[in-house]
């Protein structure tokens, strides 16, 4: 426990936090966010009541509908901010020449490495968590039940904590920051959008295979494409009766959030193991050579 604490403690991660939370603009940026949000949920309340005054106004269908438009949009923060945060995180300190600084400090590599994730992953939480008022307007009308709400947040952390994993990798293996932004931001388009692509074309192949007569009895690529997008496994939290039937096309019964919680758990773990081990690759070189000469 003494250790545990002392690690949650350490230097690298309390300057982290300090940083990230000081500034007046973190919490402007939370601010207006939150305005756009409660913006988009109360402009779309009132659209529908006007829309359909005749049946009551604001339906449990509309509830729904305004749930899955905050889902998407917060995914899409998500998925734009967690690399921002985490791709500069190492590169960052190399372009300002205070890495080897820091690597000279009783810090280990795995502190350092999880310091600077975590502490940029926090101010993504902060806002996660600031939102859930804005959630709150949903269970007003009902339609959607507090353990679909659970299951999303479920999937925005375990996507927060991937994409940000594959920041702090490529921010540890490419020296510029830059070009680990755009390699992380290609990454998580590929795991996001390229997915769905790749789905449309092999559910389109399935259905024409059915047609002509050629029946598989399973598809592991159409199902593994469907269990790595984090957009359809929140669709399937809202409409789980229809992807059951996408799944029964494919021929593998498997729940999709079991696929997609090993998936992006073995990425997000690989991710920070390589980061860990990639940190100090030449001091550990030079250790050992150092060593063999004194011997």
């Amino acid at each position: 426990m003494g250790r545990f604490s002392a690690w949650l403690m350490n230097p690298v991660l309390g300057k982290e936090i300090k940083l990230r939370f000081r500034s007046f603009k973190s919490f402007l940026g939370i601010m207006v966010y939150l305005l756009i949000l409660g913006a988009i949920a109360i402009g779309f309340i009132y659209m529908q009541s006007k829309i359909n005054p005749v049946s009551g106004g604001f339906r449990t269908e509309d509830s729904r509908t305004l749930f899955l438009i905050l889902t998407m949009v917060q995914m899409l923060l998500i998925g734009f901010m967690a690399p921002g945060l985490t791709a500069g995180a190492v590169s960052g300190e190399r372009e300002k020449q205070t890495l080897n600084i820091l690597l000279t400090t009783r810090q280990s590599s795995a502190a350092i490495i999880l310091s600077k994730l975590f502490s940029s992953l926090a101010f993504l939480l902060l806002i996660m968590i600031s939102s859930l008022p804005v959630y709150a307007l949903v269970f007003v009308y009902g339609g959607v039940s507090p353990q679909t709400v659970l299951a999303t947040f479920g999937v925005y952390l375990l996507s927060m904590f991937t994409f940000g994993s594959l920041g702090i990798l490529f921010s540890t293996l490419v020296r510029k920051t830059i070009v680990a932004m755009i390699t992380t931001y290609g990454v998580v388009l590929l795991l996001t959008a390229g997915t769905a692509f790749l789905l449309f074309f092999s559910l389109t192949f399935i259905e024409t295979a059915v047609g002509g007569g050629m029946v598989s009895h399973s598809h592991p690529f159409t199902y593994m494409m469907m269990a790595i997008n984090p957009v359809v496994i929140l669709f399937t939290s809202l409409e789980p009766a229809m992807f059951q039937d996408i799944q029964r096309e494919i021929g593998i019964g498997m729940p999709l959030w079991i696929g997609f919680s090993c998936s992006y758990l073995i990425i997000a773990i690989l991710a920070v193991w390589i980061s860990i081990a990639r940190l100090r690759p030449r001091m550990k070189r030079r250790m050992v050579t150092g060593r063999e000469v004194n011997e």
